[in-house]
Formats: C-alpha cells, structure tokens, sequence
C-alpha cells in the first residue's frame, strides 16, 4: 500500500497544538479541506483503543461523510497513531526552536489519484496551523 506524508510548522507550543488536534471542539473548527466544508460534529477518545470520528459535510449540504477509526498508539504530546478501515495513520508533533512540525502519515486509498489525497490531507493540515497560531495569539 502507498503511504503519503504531509506536514506543517505550527508557531505555537507542543501542548497547545496537541489540545487543538484532540479536542472535539477545536477539530469542528479546523477540519475541512477548503471553506465550502465543516465538520458540524466530531468525537474524541483519546486513549489506546479509544475511538474518534467526525462528520464532514459540505456547507450547501450536498455531500458528507464520516471519517471515523480506533486509536492504537498515544504517546501524550509526540505521537498518536490510528486506524480507519483497512488503512492506518500516524501522527508526529515534533517540538523545535520554531514551533512545532505536525506530520501525517497515512495510507493512501485507491478510489482518488494520490495527488488529490496528498492536496486535501495537506489543506486540512494548513487549516489546522492557521487555527492554533490565530488562537496562541488571541
């Protein structure tokens, strides 16, 4: 299976970017590819065997799905890794001197070309940079 990887810098400290990424409320805020999308609902157990999942939808109402896995490895602020389907993800939050590197690493699927995956999961992860840095500076 093809593994993509995609990656941000978020100006903020390790702790609150790992909140705004495991916390229901502030994944309702940042998870759409684009502004068209939301997420009106998302859950969270962060814990080994926990579940997650989150219902994306776009705006006119047209289309939605859920995105939705188990939790198979937390390591608290540097790491969580998950399952959704037959496929699996990791989560890196690497602390450095100018913030903190989040990277994904997932499996790709096989319905869309690996350049849309790669676009969308990118899109997703800059909306979640420009949440947290808009909020350390609130």
């Amino acid at each position: 299976m093809t593994t993509l990887t995609v990656e941000t810098l978020v100006q903020a400290p390790v702790a609150e970017v790992w909140r705004a990424y495991t916390t229901p409320e502030d994944i309702m805020q940042w998870n759409a590819a684009s502004d068209d999308w939301h997420t009106p609902r998302a859950s969270v157990d962060l814990r080994e065997g926990g579940v997650f999942s989150s219902r994306m939808e776009a705006r006119d109402g047209s289309m939605g799905f859920d995105f939705a896995g188990t939790y198979t490895r937390i390591v608290p602020l540097q790491r969580i890794e998950y399952a959704f389907g037959e496929r699996s993800a990791q989560v890196e939050f690497v602390a450095g001197e100018q913030g903190v590197t989040v990277r994904v690493t997932f499996e790709a699927e096989t319905v869309y070309p690996l350049e849309q995956q790669q676009a969308g999961w990118q899109a997703i992860l800059d909306r979640f940079a420009r949440h947290v840095q808009a909020r350390s500076r609130a």
